[in-house]
């Protein structure tokens, strides 16, 4: 039977078998309030009584590249302009947050435990960042207000890095007791100023390429994209600088920058995104071992661990680090709910196992059951505190439609999607009066989810989606004329 089940075609009948599996499990997930990577956890954990899976290495791999194309695809979705306005608590959060929590959760391990202060310190390491895949995830799609929301997904985007300085550092001291602590503390500002350094850079030459290098069929757009996040996390991690913070850091660039065929770069990657987070949870959930973790002094120790990190680490490290930067107590509480726990600490606790570290089968144990005791309890009440505590704003305009477009490479042409604001300034005008630039064609206009079929006489509203056909030299006039804003007089008036 083994032999058959890694069989190269067998292998590709299992992964077709787990991505329709993983993709149905996402509707069940929305019916059941349950986050979609538990149940994908529970998939892998399925399939762990037929299939004998050990291999940390290979999870671990399959960890680190999933979370390359997470990291890439939450930058893309980050909107610059909301994110600038909460950087201050989100690094507040993503640097001294985590070195908070890792702390309180270190002493409470050492009793808990029975370890000594090192691999304490190393397990509160493990656990003590959000989860970007996690956070992603469950706040999709929601409404929750844009300031929380924006201030959850930069700091889980910005807090795996010293997540991974933390584990990488403690391990080092635990191997080699000679390392020194001053050492590891200036190899961290290293790592981090080498990835944002990095990031920046790497995300400028890849939206100067996307843009000027045209290529012979669309498809190739997102797949050009995507290998760029590759390219900056292998260059950025072998120059000794944190390659996760560089990917990070090129997404956000990336996605607020105007690039050629937008709208596909951000399907692709989202799809890749989901792809590698249903491979990376289901192989998590293989590496476990059923009869191992549900023992129980591993479910004690858990749940003594998960209650500590659930309602005092994680509340002290918020209410801490975001002292006097504007947050209500309501927005405090919740965002002291919402440090989920996902995929990066599992994969973290792969690193003692692959370090040879006594007793880290224990660890990786009892980090799993946290991370899925997060994922059960925080994970599906999130919206409803968001709700409970009045943080939930309008719903997100989102066009609910498809619009496929044939490759126009070679033809120098592209179709833009632009959603007209409530200040635009042709708003009330006749396409027929809208000065387009030369050849810009508006091809269609979504209007509360209903396509309307434009004319020289259509009127364009507030939340239109227009898709206009326009040569990519005159893209960047269009942009600049679809953006233009009514005078202030004008609001005024209409206001009255």
């Amino acid at each position: 039977m083994a032999e058959f089940i890694w069989h190269t075609d067998a292998l590709i009948l299992l992964a077709a078998i787990l991505f329709i599996i993983g993709v149905m499990t996402t509707k069940f997930s929305a019916r059941l309030g349950v986050p979609a990577l538990v149940l994908f956890i529970a998939v892998g954990m399925g399939l762990g009584q037929f299939i004998y899976f050990d291999n940390a290495r290979i999870a671990q791999m399959i960890g680190v590249l999933a979370f390359i194309i997470i990291l890439f695809e939450g930058g893309l979705q980050t909107n610059w302009k909301t994110a600038r306005t909460v950087i201050v608590p989100s690094l507040s959060l993503a640097t001294l947050g985590v070195v908070i929590t890792t702390g309180l959760v270190a002493v409470a391990a050492k009793f808990i435990l029975g370890v000594d202060w090192t691999v304490a310190v190393l397990f509160g390491a493990i656990v003590g960042s959000t989860d970007a895949a996690a956070v992603f995830a469950v706040l999709k799609g929601q409404n929750i207000k844009s300031r929380i929301s924006a201030t959850l997904e930069a700091e889980s985007g910005s807090n795996d890095p010293m997540a991974v300085f933390l584990t990488v550092a403690m391990i080092e001291l635990i191997m080699t007791p000679g390392s020194g602590i001053f050492s590891l503390v200036g190899s961290f500002f290293i790592q981090m100023g080498v990835g944002a350094i990095a990031g920046l850079l790497f995300g400028k030459f890849a939206i100067w390429s996307l843009n000027k290098i045209n290529l012979d069929s669309s498809g190739l757009y997102p797949v050009f994209a995507t290998g760029f996040a590759m390219l900056t996390y292998g260059i950025t991690a072998y120059l000794g600088g944190s390659g996760l913070l560089a990917v990070y850091v090129a997404g956000i660039m990336i996605g607020n920058a105007d690039i050629a065929y937008r709208h596909s770069v951000f399907r692709f990657t989202e799809g890749f995104a989901w792809m590698m987070q249903i491979a990376m949870f289901v192989i998590l959930g293989l590496l476990v071992f059923p009869n191992e973790l549900f023992q129980s002094d591993i479910l004690l120790k858990g749940l003594a661990l998960s209650a500590l990190l659930i309602f005092v680490a994680r509340p002290a490290a918020v209410f801490l680090t975001t002292i006097k930067m504007g947050f209500s107590m309501k927005e405090l509480i919740f965002l002291s709910w919402a440090g989920l726990k996902g995929a990066v600490p599992i994969v973290l606790a792969t690193f003692p196992l692959l370090s040879g570290v006594e007793g880290s089968h224990e660890i990786f144990n009892v980090v799993f059951f946290v991370v899925l005791t997060s994922a059960l309890i925080q994970g599906s009440t999130i919206t409803l505190l968001a709700e409970k505590l009045g943080l939930t704003g309008p719903e997100k305009a989102t066009p609910m439609h498809s619009l496929e477009l044939v490759s126009l490479g070679k033809a120098d042409a592209e179709m833009i999607e632009f959603e007209i604001e409530e200040d635009a300034f042709i708003i009330g005008q006749n396409l027929m009066e809208i000065p387009f630039p030369e050849g810009a064609l508006v091809n269609a206009i979504i209007r509360k989810d209903e396509l309307i079929t434009p004319t020289g006489n259509t009127q364009i509203e507030q939340g239109d989606f227009l898709y206009i056909l326009t040569k990519r030299k005159y893209k960047r006039e269009l942009k600049l004329l679809l953006k233009k804003k009514k005078p202030a007089e004008t609001l005024v008036e209409a206001e009255a």
